[in-house]
């Protein structure tokens, strides 16, 4: 569904923000890699501080029968994390959903998360240069940033969704919890 809405998305992140953060970013060697990375870096510890907040017993939680639980949106993150930014180094990406399929518990899936944004730290401090390299990315030729850019709008996507579990359970998302 996300690969649908993401020529949109990307459309906007590449006008608007991409352009405005670059000027700030001007002094860095990787304007273009930092503004992704700094977008992607907000929403991936928006996702692990909720994924530590909701109690174990609500990872179950859905709000209806057709969409996945809380803890299953941690591990397809986690997962598609992994994927996302293996594409974006160039390497041979896991199955997007490894996590989601096999991680059960809270700790094994916040265990996840963590690794995987450890992993991804790894993509987000290539140079620019290094990520204007090809990736093939669902059958297409594309960029290295393109993965990555991807995959910082995808952990937007779920964090979307993880702000309304977290509502629907009576708790305030992190990025309301103020001094964020």
């Amino acid at each position: 569904m996300f690969r649908k809405a993401f020529p949109a998305a990307l459309l906007v992140l590449c006008t608007v923000a991409v352009p405005a953060h670059a000027q700030m970013a001007a002094g860095s060697n990787n304007p273009s890699l930092t503004v992704v990375r700094d977008m992607w870096m907000m929403m991936a510890n928006y996702i692990q501080k909720s994924a530590e907040q909701m109690p174990e017993a609500k990872y179950s939680y859905r709000p209806t029968p057709d969409v996945r639980t809380f803890g299953e949106i941690i591990g397809h993150v986690a997962g598609s994390q992994k994927m996302f930014c293996a594409i974006g180094m160039g390497e041979t990406p896991p199955a997007e959903n490894a996590v989601e399929k096999t991680a059960t518990t809270k700790a094994e899936l916040v265990a996840a998360l963590k690794e995987s944004i450890r992993y991804c730290q790894r993509a987000y401090q290539q140079t620019d240069a290094a990520t204007h390299m090809p990736a093939d990315l669902f059958g297409q030729k594309q960029t290295r940033l393109h993965a990555l850019v991807l995959n910082a709008t995808h952990a937007g996507e779920h964090y979307g969704n993880l702000i309304t579990y977290l509502r629907l359970n009576g708790m305030v998302p992190p990025s309301s919890q103020g001094g964020q």
